[in-house]
């Protein structure tokens, strides 16, 4: 395990982290939230928001699936996901859906400016509220050429969180 450079608790805690922030909007599945904290800690990320009836650590089942991350990575909760981006945005975040609708920038043509960066993610039914998206600087949205057109949450969150990380380094 050393081989591989893990950081402890400690470490991470005090490293610089990416610019960014992640918004759980009325997410159910504890599943979903432990993999996204695990997702979160691999790729250095300042926070993560749990809003509304988002489950939040401690519990089994978000353990499960996170395997220490609840531990490792900052996470704050509000009673809605509105609360949440209005108080990231008076910090000077810009805050963006993952979700498709009209006008959305495709992920890969995504340009980031200098200032830090929310995203939200909606309800795995749902997607991201209605009363949310107005808020927003914009939406993103994940290419996809199947027949669903719609991802798990966890994996999208994966997927979103690679690219924004890889272009803050401009790998």
């Amino acid at each position: 395990m050393d081989e591989l450079g893990r950081k402890s608790v400690d470490e991470f805690k005090s490293a610089n982290k990416h610019r960014i922030v992640v918004v759980l909007d009325n997410i159910r599945s504890m599943h979903n939230v432990g993999s996204v904290f695990r997702t979160c800690d691999a790729f250095l990320i300042e926070a993560i928001m749990l809003c509304g009836y988002t489950p939040q650590p401690p519990h089994r089942d978000i353990h499960k699936t996170a395997l220490g991350a609840t531990e490792s990575v900052d996470w704050f909760y509000f009673p809605s996901t509105k609360e949440a981006v209005l108080a990231l945005q008076e910090k000077g975040y810009a805050c963006y859906a993952i979700e498709q609708v009209d006008n959305s920038t495709m992920l890969q043509d995504m340009v980031l400016g200098d200032k830090p960066i929310a995203l939200v993610f909606g309800n795995e039914v749902e997607g991201v509220d209605t009363e949310v998206l107005p808020l927003m600087q914009g939406s993103i949205e994940i290419p996809q050429w199947g027949m669903k057109h719609s991802l798990n949450v966890s994996v999208a969150t994966g997927i979103v969180l690679w690219e924004m990380v890889r272009k803050q380094m401009k790998l």
